[in-house]
């Protein structure tokens, strides 16, 4: 095996391995390096030259020429009589370049230096996904689904780089298939046993806000900030924005017309229902709109604590706590403080709880009523059976026998 072929064999890792031409005469001349030191004691008396493009590479050895009986190192020098030999007009104290040829190395030499370069393009590959990605953190990243697993997707981006969508980083109603493109922030960037690992996320508030950057041109040119981001993913978000702009609505302009720019956002997040308001640094008005779309009548906040009580209409209590309770949790978790909510201090007392019925209805059932904020006969009987099944989780049948039986209680 001659040295243009070994070359011509080992440039095929530069076309399937992306490494740029001077990274690849750097590691094919640290490889050599490598063996003569420890064919020859050091490198310092040779001269490598690469040339990748054309498949070539050259080792020369540098010798002084010294008298037959003064020898002492074969590798640094060589006897007059040798180097007479090479070029008739040599003489001693001259300097002799010689080219080895690879056939001087042998099989196993050679098959130490190609694992060796295989071994050094995986570390340097390795060492260049790393820091890319490291310096990408926070970015959103597009890829194609190469496997789908019960526990994780694999994603190769375009380069062919593997990275992983752990299904506790995915948004509940995810489902894809070998070969679907796919979106998704980087969460982090680890270094297992010396192999990076690319952890992609698409439940992190942080792809929520790359998402209102791709979409309104205000939050990218930083004209509109974002506060901060709260989430129950694929159910409900809370995003708290302000303009230093008074000429900017920031609210309307991540809205758009007619919903056009927040609706790309809830189609990639699988309809997940966006809320966006005003930041404030007033707490009351803060908590005031977080709770949106519940009307608020007072509230008395605690700093020591940090709780807030919050008084409204009894009808407004369904609307402040949610289906889910999302909307109260999210609202608590956006302003900073633990709500409570509790009906205005003009009650009804002829109204009556929930569970006193427990003897006609079901436990479970009044359990799903309480879960969105229906916690008295009439809290419930002042909502249409329509809205009281869009609200709850039960079946219409079930609601209108619930209304029959508190609607008893009153006649």
């Amino acid at each position: 095996m001659d040295h243009i072929n070994l070359v011509a064999t080992f440039s095929e890792f530069k076309e399937f391995k992306n490494i740029d031409r001077e990274t690849m005469m750097r590691i094919l001349e640290d490889v050599f390096r490598h063996m003569l030191i420890k064919r020859y004691g050091t490198d310092s008396n040779f001269d490598i030259i690469v040339n990748i493009d054309k498949g070539d590479l050259e080792i020369w050895r540098n010798r002084l020429i010294v008298d037959d009986k003064e020898i002492t190192d074969e590798n640094l020098q060589i006897r007059y009589s040798e180097a007479v030999k090479i070029e008739p007009d040599f003489e001693i104290g001259e300097e002799v370049s010689e080219e080895l040829k690879m056939v001087d190395f042998g099989r196993r030499d050679i098959l130490a230096i190609r694992q060796n370069l295989v071994s050094k393009i995986q570390e340097y590959e390795k060492e260049n996904i790393f820091k890319k990605y490291k310096d990408r953190v926070g970015e959103i990243v597009t890829g194609e689904v190469h496997q789908a697993w019960k526990k994780e997707i694999m994603v190769m981006d375009d380069e062919g780089i593997e990275m992983v969508l752990p299904r506790s980083e995915q948004i509940p109603g995810d489902f894809y298939r070998k070969g679907d493109t796919i979106r998704a922030v980087v969460s982090r960037v680890e270094m297992k046993n010396t192999t990076p690992s690319i952890i992609l996320s698409r439940t992190s508030p942080v792809f929520l806000e790359r998402l209102f950057e791709l979409e309104v041109p205000e939050v990218y040119d930083g004209l509109i900030t974002i506060r901060k981001i709260v989430r129950v993913p694929g159910e409900r978000a809370k995003v708290a924005v302000e303009s230093y702009d008074d000429r900017i609505d920031p609210v309307g302009a991540c809205v758009g017309m007619k919903g056009s720019r927040i609706h790309g956002i809830v189609r990639e997040l699988r309809n997940e229902n966006i809320d966006v308001i005003n930041y404030t640094n007033n707490p009351n008005l803060f908590i005031t709109r977080a709770l949106s779309p519940a009307k608020i009548v007072n509230i008395n906040i605690d700093e020591q604590s940090g709780r807030a009580e919050v008084y409204m209409k009894p009808d407004q209590v369904s609307l402040a706590i949610g289906k889910g309770g999302y909307n109260i949790k999210l609202a608590g978790k956006l302003t900073g403080y633990e709500i409570d909510v509790f009906r205005d201090s003009d009650v009804d007392y002829e109204d009556v709880d929930l569970q006193e019925f427990s003897d006609e209805i079901e436990q479970w059932v009044i359990d799903e009523f309480m879960k969105v904020g229906l916690d008295t006969a009439k809290s419930v009987l002042t909502l249409s059976i329509e809205e009281l099944v869009k609200r709850t989780d039960l079946e219409q049948e079930t609601i209108e026998e619930v209304v029959r039986i508190l609607q008893t209680e009153f006649e």
